[in-house]
């Protein structure tokens, strides 16, 4: 049987390669221009290498009841991570992705195949225009992990943004984003006082150390119009490999300070990460 070898391919974005896990036999590491985009298992789509990506699969197994089918919105596709989680752990879920990049979708498309049973259609196109063309009231989860590189872009910070994720969630949906920054805090603070703008519950998830100011890193935003079990929350991130913090209530609204919604002329995109912050060889 011939062992996996890397694949490297111009996509519309930078270069992108899959290089194989030589730990795990189906596994892959896609990066574009060298910065992380996914990791995927097609043994066990249910096994997620990345931190924040484990974040966001406990939280998405806290929204209903175990096994329940979801409606999913995933804006940002990369090599399909997350809505192969979400059909591995939710059966008969459907689920739409839209990805930018076109040689990107092609890429994975080609070399890691999702199954027609997993219920995951594919779209290419802007996010943001995407969104504002879905139809209300359906999606029960909105997946944002959209990076221009490693960076958020600017037209998915603003309350006009905010707004189109709202309408197309149905009221016990939940709004979940994957952002990135440093302290002082000054980008994580904006987006948590936009969505306050729509959402009466919010909830932080990120890295204690990362919360604390020690380093620049990943925080996962959960937003909802129903209360969040934040105490299953806490006991799962608690209990993870890679523990996690949850803040919520007056201790988020104490983080958020002064901090300003985000209006669609002053939008700006997400911190330029450190050099080495993501990075790998």
């Amino acid at each position: 049987m011939n062992e996996p070898v890397p694949v490297s391919r111009p996509v519309d974005h930078g270069i992108a390669k899959l290089m194989p896990d030589v730990d795990r036999k189906r596994a892959w590491l896609l990066t574009v221009d060298g910065a992380p985009q996914s990791y995927v298992d097609l043994d066990e789509p249910e096994y997620l290498e990345f931190e924040y990506a484990r974040r966001l699969g406990h939280v998405l197994d806290t929204v209903a009841e175990a096994g329940r089918p979801l409606d999913v919105l995933h804006l940002g596709g990369g090599a399909l991570m997350v809505p192969r989680y979400v059909a591995a752990t939710r059966p008969g879920s459907r689920q739409d992705v839209v990805e930018a990049d076109r040689g990107l979708m092609d890429l994975v498309v080609e070399h890691l195949p999702v199954p027609e049973s997993a219920g995951v259609r594919l779209h290419c196109g802007d996010a943001r225009a995407w969104l504002e063309a879905a139809p209300d009231d359906s999606a029960d989860v909105l997946v944002a992990d959209v990076f221009g590189g490693s960076r958020v872009p600017a037209h998915l910070t603003s309350v006009a943004y905010i707004r189109e994720a709202q309408r197309v969630l149905r009221g016990s949906g939940v709004y979940l984003a994957n952002l990135a920054d440093a302290a002082p805090f000054a980008f994580l603070r904006s987006q948590l006082a936009t969505c306050a703008t729509v959402f009466e519950e919010l909830a932080l998830i990120a890295e204690p150390g990362v919360l604390r100011g020690r380093r620049f890193g990943n925080a996962v935003l959960v937003a909802a119009h129903r209360p969040l079990d934040t105490a299953a929350l806490a006991r799962l991130m608690a209990g993870d490999a890679f523990p996690a913090r949850v803040e919520h209530g007056a201790a988020l609204r104490q983080f958020i300070g002064g901090a300003r919604p985000v209006r669609d002329e002053d939008a700006v995109p997400s911190p330029e990460p450190p050099d080495g912050a993501f990075s790998i060889g």
